[in-house]
Formats: structure tokens, sequence, C-alpha cells
């Protein structure tokens, strides 16, 4: 059969199977998100039925998922906002890291996989999904809520965190020197700099080049724009979530508003491809010998970012119930930590790195949102007695 149509016929099989998860999530009141990941396990390699010709195809897809879901998320808020924000939460961005890289580099060291592991592992359970918590906010209708921009600032936090770890990380595998290491980071921070100082004052002249009265010609120059920059992050050694989300901030007012509008579908289907590429990616038989210790390892990590959010939040001088949904957003992990989980296992750093790092995740991605959703009855019960 002609490879075109074998592409066609499988990544149309994977969409339409997405609508039919989203309905019934929709019929039994939760996240689609598990039965997405779900879907992914069972089309990857070592599932059911692996896909053969359109899985670069959904890598695309994923990456475009990440980076819509991030630049409406940038969309919500100003430069302004988002800068006074991180001031304010910066010690909680602190209490944030060191809380929460401390479960993954403790186990590699108790496991022997020696420091490079340790710290490969730190960032694997440190970095919150921007994309799965982004998709929660938005599912749940908490985008409006008290808790959300404290909740923003701390995944920015954690972007502009990993802007200085992935470059570090990637200098300790390949085993450069000290200078190489250090030009590397210099080099994202200087990119993540001029971003954000172009967003901050230069924003009304994007909102200039943007604006138009066309429907169609404001999305193509709003996605190009996005594209362009996250390319140019992510060549810089920049998340290119990252750049999306500032060209989202650097958009405000009525502009921003036509633009979600314009985003919205375009934006929930690669958002869906992206969670079944995730699963896509990790393979099911492996998962069985690490699977007590990633649960273990969940476990704790969902106790440590729920101290996170409660921080931040009471800090924010927001009520008990904005503090759980605060603390719940945090616990998705996702692309960050698959990355750098790669990252690792390319280099040879240790052989069950991967499968750990792959159970652990996917425990969290599906979990995370599940919970959101099952709590949010308590949390509203909690806000009426408050």
């Amino acid at each position: 059969m002609h490879h075109t149509a074998i592409l066609f016929l499988e990544f149309g099989a994977v969409v339409l199977g997405l609508g039919i998860l989203g309905a019934l999530a929709l019929r039994v009141g939760i996240s689609p998100i598990p039965l997405y990941l779900i879907a992914g396990l069972a089309f990857g390699t070592g599932g059911i039925l692996p896909l053969a010709t359109s899985e670069e195809f959904t890598a695309v897809g994923a990456e475009l998922g990440v980076i819509l879901l991030l630049l409406t998320l940038g969309l919500e808020y100003n430069a302004d906002e988002l800068v006074t924000s991180l001031k304010g939460n910066a010690r909680a961005g602190i209490v944030d890291l060191v809380l929460n890289a401390a479960p993954g580099a403790i186990c590699a060291l108790l496991l022997g996989w020696g420091p490079v592991a340790a710290v490969a592992m730190a960032g694997v359970t440190y970095a919150t999904s921007s994309g799965i918590t982004a998709k929660v906010l938005s599912d749940l209708g908490w985008i409006g809520n008290r808790e959300t921009p404290v909740v923003l600032s701390l995944l920015v936090f954690e972007d502009l965190t990993m802007a200085i770890y992935l470059p570090v990380l990637t200098a300790m595998l390949a085993g450069l020197s000290l200078l190489g290491g250090a030009v590397t980071v210099a080099i994202a921070l200087g990119t993540v700099s001029v971003v954000l100082v172009v967003a901050l004052r230069y924003g009304r002249f994007i909102e200039a080049f943007v604006r138009s009265p066309n429907s169609e010609v404001l999305l193509l120059k709003v996605v190009g724009l996005a594209l362009l920059v996250a390319g140019v992050a992510q060549q810089l050694q920049v998340s290119a979530a990252v750049g999306a989300f500032l060209v989202g901030i650097a958009l405000s007012g009525e502009l921003a508003e036509d633009a979600q509008a314009l985003l919205a579908p375009l934006r929930d289907l690669f958002a869906a491809v992206f969670f079944v590429f995730f699963g896509l990616q990790t393979d099911p038989t492996k998962i069985g010998p690490v699977a007590g210790l990633a649960v273990l390892l969940a476990v704790v990590s969902m106790i440590t970012k729920l101290l996170t959010g409660v921080y931040a939040a009471r800090r924010a001088g927001i009520a008990k119930a904005g503090q759980a949904r605060a603390g719940i957003a945090l616990i998705p992990r996702g692309e960050f930590n698959i990355v750098i989980a790669g990252l690792a296992v390319a280099a040879g750093a240790h052989p069950e790195l991967g499968p750990l790092a792959a159970a652990y995740v996917l425990i969290l991605a599906a979990f995370g949102p599940l919970a959101a959703r099952l709590v949010q009855p308590l949390v509203t019960a909690i806000a009426k007695r408050a």
C-alpha cells in the first residue's frame, strides 16, 4: 500500500479513536488525558498494535500540541503580570526546586547509579508538565481562579530553571569542560532574557504586526510567530514551550481574546496527539520490573508538589481551597521529564533509568488530571465552609 495512504489510515484511526475516548470520558465525567495515554501505550513499541508509518508525523503533532498549549496559556496574562508574579513567587520557586528535585537525586544515589544519573533523576522528579497542567486548568475552568497566577509563575520558574539545567546536564553527560558548559548556559540565559525583554518593552509593536481584521490572517500570524520563536528558543538550548509562552504574554487585550478563540480547536487537536505520543514512547513490557519503585517515587512526588502548591498559594494569601487546587495542578509530569530521561539513557547513564522515568511519569501524567477531577467536589466543599 502507498506510504501516504498508510499514513492517512493510521493517523485518521488515531484521531477518530481519540474522539471516541474523549466522548467516553465526557460521559463518565473524568479527564480524557489518562485514556489518551493508555491509547498511546496500546499503539507504541511493545503494545497491542504498534504504529509503523505515522509515528514521526505524530511526534511533530505532539510538539505542536505543547507549543499551542503554552501559547494559549500565555495569552491569558500580560508581561507585567508575569514579572510581578515571578518576583512575588521566587521563594516558592526555590522551595519547589529543593523539595521536588531531591526525591529523584536521592533515589539514584541510593540505587548506586552515580552522580550524573542523580542529576538526571533530579530533573525527572522536579519539573511539572506545563502542557498537562495547562490542559487541566482549562478543562476544569480554573484559569480565572486566584491561585492560577501562582501556578503559572511556578511553571515559568521551572521552565527558566530548565534553561540552566538542560545545558548543564548535557555538558555532564558529554563530559564537557566547565568552560564549555558555562558557555552553553550563558547562551540559554541570554535567549530567555532577550525574548522576555522584547515581550515586556515592545509588546505593542508585536501586537501591531500581528493584528488583522481577518481571522484567517490573524491565526496564521500568531501561529507562525509562535513557531518561529519556539524554534529559535529550541535551537539555543531553551524550551520551545517557553518561547511560545512568551509570545502569548506579548499579546494582550481584545487581540489575545480573538487569538484564543481561533486557536482553541487547533490546540485541542494537537494537545490530544501530544498525550498519545507520550504513551507511544513508553514500552509497557519494560515497566513491570521497576513498577514498585516508580509508584513509591510517584507518591513521594505527589506529596512534595502538594506541599509546594500549598506553600506558594498560602504566601499569596489564597484560601485553603485554592491552596489545594494549586498543589494538585502541579502534580502531572510529562514532556520535560521524558526528554531528560532520554538524554541520560542515550548517554549511557544507567539502563534502568529510562524505564523507571517512563513508569514514574506515566503514573503522574495519568493520575494528576484524574486527581484534579476527583477532588474538585471536595475543594468546592472546603471553599463553602471557609
